[in-house]
């Protein structure tokens, strides 16, 4: 039963994303800026860092497809955010291994793949002709307000989260399997 948790909580996440901007309160929302949570990621982001060991990747795995199920659900072209995830995912997983793993290094590492997944996603919508958003808009009314809204995310679920996450590593270790 364990080995459905972080697949089920992954899923609520992608369902919660839909409705988080209505969460917010007004005086976000009516703003020209546009946050667009990213919570599935800075979960893949957590699992990354706190379950996986050095030579597992069910991160890039669970990016893959809750990748594709966001594109599935709230984009027009399939691929974007199955391809942009699991390349984040992966670059946070091998840079994990340069750094000792506490909040910090976690904001970090969100920072990071938070900001190269927004910036892949607009880039490919670019080229595609999906936007014409000019670079200094996209910079200050999307990606700023994206990346503070999804590290204020982060921190508040950190504690929880790491702590989980640890225990459900050390119970699949302990019984040799997870999948």
């Amino acid at each position: 039963m364990k080995h459905l948790y972080l697949p089920l909580i992954l899923f609520l996440m992608l369902n919660l994303e839909g409705v988080a901007i209505e969460l917010l309160p007004n005086f976000l929302v009516n703003t020209s800026s546009l946050i667009v949570p990213h919570w599935v990621l800075v979960l893949l982001i957590f699992i990354a860092i706190f379950f996986d060991d050095e030579d597992t990747y069910y991160s890039v795995l669970y990016a893959v497809v809750f990748g594709l199920l966001i594109d599935i659900v709230y984009t027009n072209v399939l691929g974007v955010y199955m391809f942009s995830y699991a390349i984040i995912i992966y670059i946070i997983h091998e840079l994990k291994r340069l750094f000792h793993t506490n909040l910090l290094v976690t904001i970090m590492l969100a920072f990071i793949g938070v900001s190269l997944a927004d910036l892949s996603v607009y880039m490919i919508y670019t080229v595609i002709g999906m936007t014409d958003m000019l670079w200094a808009d996209y910079l200050v009314y999307r990606l700023l307000p994206t990346v503070l809204a999804n590290l204020i995310f982060l921190i508040i679920f950190y504690p929880l989260s790491r702590k989980k996450l640890l225990q459900w590593k050390e119970d699949t270790s302990s019984d040799g399997k997870f999948l």
